[in-house]
């Protein structure tokens, strides 16, 4: 089911050619490192070079009699290298080449992953500055509070995938270690210089210290990072749900010509980009649950982390990569109803004036206890009746003794709440010079250049 939301780029990065290609990236490295000290003769590595391949169909052929991956893939490459193949897997157990492989692997999704969170970051800048003074209401536990702009609420996420993006750039520099040290982590059977030359070849630090393996609190590092991303977008997908509700409407996802959401009724325009969102982020926390698990292996190291790898970190990485293209195309195409925005906000007849008029009255020298108490009682009846909050202040004495009816008419008003939007902007960096259209960004997603994120 995975493979059903595999991008072309992420796909590549997890098939079984590009993990034994990276296999014999590793190989070819500790072969060159070997040469360089002089225990390779330096003529042996050209033809390793040229002839070292691995025929996937004969790896499985040698893996149905061996069980051992490591020992059919060096079987395969063994026979298209010949006599050379002696000097291959020289001093190395199975682990230094499959972790350091990984390490590549996990890399190279970082690096497309982090491209897709600038992607989204830039998409999510845009439509903010867009609707920076949209108003609409803001809610908490669900109910009206006061007013906000749907621009804050864009400005918010494009911050929050900021604080992904520095979080996927550290994790990516904590996996980012090669392990060529033996067996057990001793060096005995291959010297740590080995490892120094074979990692600088593949970009890699060496790990300080190792045992037969990586430690795996690396890769829950970065798994519980992809995960708290997916929770992100998790959060973003649940509130554009919650805003497409019928009785809300103020926004929608795409709904292209000729698509269906419903088998039953036709009238249905259901937000299942986001609800896939949704379900999807918690594939990837169950994966970082067991990213946690694979920390605590037995001794210098046990097996049991191996099989649950093959599927949580593949998974992961295809999951939110596919995530993040979703969401970046929900978040361009997104429809933006600001009329409806405004009409949900007025429902409650003024009551998010509420607060303003508590803190007017305290002003006009009432205790806060009175003057909370005046505002509720008026609230209450604007709430329970017709009529609006205003109205029945002004009708009433307590009130209209201390406040002014032109004092009072001033407090109702929505520029009040926008005051400081563009402080905040600024302070994110949300400027129309820092996130301009580029002059031919038709092919991007985002559409924007950010000068930086």
């Amino acid at each position: 089911m995975i493979e059903r939301y595999s991008r072309p780029q992420m796909k590549r990065v997890w098939s079984d050619e590009n993990k034994f290609n990276k296999w014999l990236d590793v190989e070819i490295a500790v072969c060159d490192a070997w040469a360089e000290l002089g225990a390779i003769p330096r003529q042996a590595i050209p033809r390793i070079k040229q002839l070292a391949r691995c025929n996937l169909k004969r790896m499985e052929e040698i893996l149905k009699e061996t069980h051992h991956d490591m020992t059919a893939f060096l079987g395969a490459v063994s026979e298209s290298v010949g006599e050379e193949s002696r000097f291959i897997h020289l001093g190395l157990t199975s682990s230094d080449v499959m972790d350091t492989a990984l390490s590549l692997q996990l890399v190279e999704s970082a690096d497309i992953l982090i491209q897709d969170i600038k992607e989204l970051v830039t998409v999510l800048a845009r439509k903010a500055i867009e609707h920076k003074y949209t108003i609409m209401i803001g809610r908490t536990h669900g109910m009206h509070a006061e007013p906000i702009t749907f621009g804050l609420k864009l400005a918010l996420w494009t911050e929050e995938m900021r604080r992904n993006l520095r979080r996927l750039t550290e994790a990516q520099k904590v996996i980012a270690v090669g392990k060529i040290s033996g067996a057990v982590g001793t060096y005995a059977t291959v010297p740590p210089e080995v490892e120094e030359k074979a990692c600088a070849r593949l970009g890699l630090e060496p790990a300080p210290i190792s045992n037969q393996v990586l430690q795996r609190d690396r890769h829950a590092h970065f798994v519980t990072t992809l995960a708290i991303a997916a929770g992100s977008l998790e959060k973003f997908a649940t509130e554009i749900r919650a805003l497409q509700k019928t009785e809300t409407r103020e926004v929608e996802e795409p709904f292209s010509p000729g698509q269906t959401g419903s088998s039953a009724m036709p009238h249905k325009r259901n937000p299942e980009l986001c609800e896939r969102i949704c379900g999807l982020a918690r594939l990837v926390r169950g994966f970082a649950l067991t990213a946690m698990e694979n920390i605590a292996l037995w001794h210098e190291r046990d097996i049991s982390h191996s099989s649950t790898e093959r599927i949580t970190l593949p998974g992961a990485c295809l999951l939110v990569d596919y995530s993040l293209g979703l969401f970046t195309s929900v978040m361009s195409g997104l429809l933006v109803y600001p009329k409806r925005m405004k009409k949900n906000l007025e429902l409650t007849k003024g009551l998010v004036f509420s607060q303003r008029v508590m803190l007017a009255l305290i002003e006009k020298g009432l205790s806060r206890q009175k003057a909370y108490e005046l505002a509720q009682r008026n609230a209450t009846k604007a709430w329970q009746g017709g009529k609006t909050f205003i109205s029945l202040l002004k009708a009433d004495s307590e009130v209209t003794g201390v406040l002014p009816e032109d004092e009072l008419k001033a407090i109702f008003d929505y520029q009040h709440y926008l005051a400081h939007v563009n402080e905040i902007f600024t302070r994110l960096g949300l400027t129309e010079s820092q996130w301009r259209e580029k002059p031919n960004s038709t092919k991007s997603r985002g559409g924007l250049a950010p000068r930086s994120v």
